[in-house]
């Protein structure tokens, strides 16, 4: 069994909630929107860690991070985007397990033709009265379980 950290759209705050979550998590994954490439930094003192950027993340320091990333994670296959709306590929026949978004800030776990579409919703400043969340998934041989943690309300 793997368990991976799925961050997203932190713009630059890294809550000590998403550390603490976060700690002893197998591999992280930020899907855009980071803010500071310091918040890179604090994610890889806890695990290894797979970033793309996302639409606020401008300059050079965000230019080493690509707009999408596929993965291998116990053997399936994650595709990472910022924004779901911008998905240029059918995931299920490109043998895509999972897709991982964000820039909604809105946590979102479903399943569509057998591929789980994963947002983990916002670790960061919040935005209107949406929560403060992360997820984990955890991989192993059964099915991919997706977990939504709201960092505010435990």
């Amino acid at each position: 069994m793997v368990l991976v950290g799925v961050i997203s759209d932190t713009h630059g705050l890294l809550r000590p909630e998403a550390l603490s979550r976060l700690t002893g998590v197998d591999a992280i994954i930020h899907a855009g929107d980071i803010g500071d490439v310091a918040i890179i930094d604090a994610l890889r003192a806890l695990a290894p860690v797979t970033a793309i950027r996302g639409n606020i993340d401008r300059g050079a320091w965000a230019r080493v991070f690509p707009e999408t990333e596929r993965l291998q994670v116990a053997g399936r296959t994650l595709y990472v985007l910022h924004d779901l709306k911008t998905l240029s590929i059918d995931p299920a026949p490109a043998g895509i397990d999972v897709v991982i978004s964000g820039h909604s800030h809105v946590p979102k776990v479903e399943t569509h033709g057998g591929v789980l579409m994963l947002n983990p919703g916002s670790a960061g400043p919040r935005r209107f009265k949406l929560p403060i969340t992360l997820a984990t998934l955890r991989i192993g041989d059964g099915p991919i379980r997706a977990e939504i943690h709201d960092l505010m309300n435990g």
